[in-house]
């Protein structure tokens, strides 16, 4: 198998009550295993794939049939959506804090945009914060299981946060109320995690 489904950073547990045990069951082990999965059929169904890691083949997905597409984006998106989240995620700081003062007016006006975007994204899909590559802030939303890094989408960049708005990743706890959901996941978000991604793009 080309790719394995990795491991939840945290006990399942560990999010509530912003995200349930059992929605990050269900979600982790069969949303994520499920693409991974559809992921390997993918790959070895073509031996160019095969030895490539999932951001090249995703550099140049315009050339895949659907089957990776869908489930490389399922795949990538949550391993990176797991390692954004954490118990009491806390505050930006240093350069990403700069950053977002600077490109949004600061953490609220950033709250605001980003929380638009995953609400107005239709159907089920995502919601990113990128960075371009001169370190510029940009909120965007993709359809689907796509995601930034992607030749498809109209605004590529480097994701730094990206939250799930499928129902499957709220409808639990929250029901139909994306809005409630988007403005709750705030109190997970690993500010840590997303500086250090912001760090190296702005170094590069």
């Amino acid at each position: 198998m080309a790719f394995e489904l990795p491991p939840l950073p945290y006990d399942y547990d560990a999010l509530e009550p912003t995200i349930d045990q059992e929605t990050m069951r269900f979600h982790h082990d069969k949303h994520h295993k499920a693409y991974t999965d559809n992921l390997n059929k993918g790959v070895d169904a073509d031996s160019n794939l095969q030895g490539k890691s999932i951001e090249d083949i995703l550099a140049n997905i315009s050339s895949q049939p659907p089957l990776v597409r869908n489930n490389g984006g399922g795949y990538w998106n949550h391993d990176f959506f797991w390692k954004t989240m954490k118990k009491g995620g806390g505050q930006p700081s240093g350069k990403l804090a700069e950053a977002i003062e600077r490109d949004f007016g600061g953490l609220d006006k950033l709250k605001e945009e980003f929380n638009t975007k995953g609400a107005g994204q239709f159907g089920s899909g995502w919601a990113w914060l990128i960075a371009d590559e001169s370190g510029k802030l940009k909120v965007t939303s993709t359809p689907n299981q796509d995601n930034p890094l992607m030749d498809v989408v109209s605004d590529r960049g480097t994701p730094l946060l990206g939250n799930d708005v499928w129902e499957h990743a709220y409808y639990l706890t929250y029901r139909n109320d994306r809005g409630a959901y988007l403005k709750a996941w705030w109190d997970v978000v690993d500010w840590d995690t997303v500086g250090r991604r912001y760090e190296a793009v702005a170094n590069a």
